[in-house]
């Protein structure tokens, strides 16, 4: 596929073949996945390729028990990674200023950056992948069992492999809701509620589509789709316990110093 094909293709895989990725192929992949952008090329972010039966399986709870986790024949995890510059400054003789919050920032955005050129070439050969919000949500368990050391934080991380099944696209806010020119401009009421018109229908559709999720919100008081992100997907109790995990995290792996 070129790469607007690929693009407007894009759909989140759960289920898998257990066919491996031939290791030619994933290093093609990879090898386009590093010609990101990066902030004054110092490239830092590490790729974590874990293949593996029983170290997925090992990764199976801090990614909330995802089928995926374990069925995909490859998990990658994009890290913010300052150990390796860290080190190279300690032998060049250079200031060590990589151990704050701004540069797990610089990090983070590396990693991100490469994970989506990762993910654009591994569709456009045919593979399927889903992001995981846990890799960062869990960030401290990640980071133990992949063995990272001081200066790595996992930030995303997806699984890989040839598609066992086709969902439908899922829908996006419309570009009007998205795109500002020249300043931000702040939506009125209106505007906001024409922008997630369709979402509003879409998502509650595809909530009610699912048995598990259909009995989950007709047994709560959950009345709209932006009450079920709030109260049952995303609650600001969960939002606090994952920030405490990574703030956390990050303090234990250096990259909290600002004095």
């Amino acid at each position: 596929m070129d790469v607007f094909q690929s693009l407007h293709h894009h759909r989140s895989i759960r289920q898998y073949h257990p066919d491996p990725i031939d290791p030619q192929l994933l290093e093609q992949i990879l090898n386009a996945g590093i010609r990101a952008s990066s902030s004054g090329n110092m490239q830092s972010y590490s790729i974590i390729v874990t293949q593996d039966p029983q170290l997925k399986q090992a990764l199976y709870e801090p990614h909330m028990q995802q089928n995926m986790v374990v069925d995909a024949p490859v998990l990658l995890t994009f890290c913010a990674d300052f150990r390796r510059m860290r080190k190279w400054l300690e032998l060049s003789d250079a200031p060590l200023n990589f151990d704050n919050f701004m540069s797990f920032m610089i990090g983070a955005i590396d990693a991100t950056l490469v994970s989506q050129n990762v993910a654009l070439a591994a569709e456009a050969k045919g593979l399927g992948l889903c992001y995981m919000g846990s890799t960062l949500a869990n960030c401290d368990q990640i980071a133990e069992r992949l063995a990272l050391p001081q200066g790595v934080v996992p930030v995303v991380g997806f699984s890989l492999g040839y598609p066992a099944e086709k969902p439908d696209i899922r829908d996006r806010l419309p570009l009007e809701g998205l795109v500002h020119y020249e300043t931000y401009h702040d939506h009125s009421d209106e505007e906001i509620k024409r922008i997630y018109a369709d979402r509003e229908k879409s998502g509650w559709e595809r909530y009610m589509s699912y048995p598990d999720l259909r009995a989950m919100i007709t047994s709560s008081d959950v009345e709209n789709l932006a009450q079920i992100y709030t109260k049952l997907k995303y609650t600001r109790d969960s939002h606090i316990t994952f920030s405490k995990t990574v703030l956390d995290c990050l303090k234990a792996q250096g990259f909290m110093n600002h004095q």
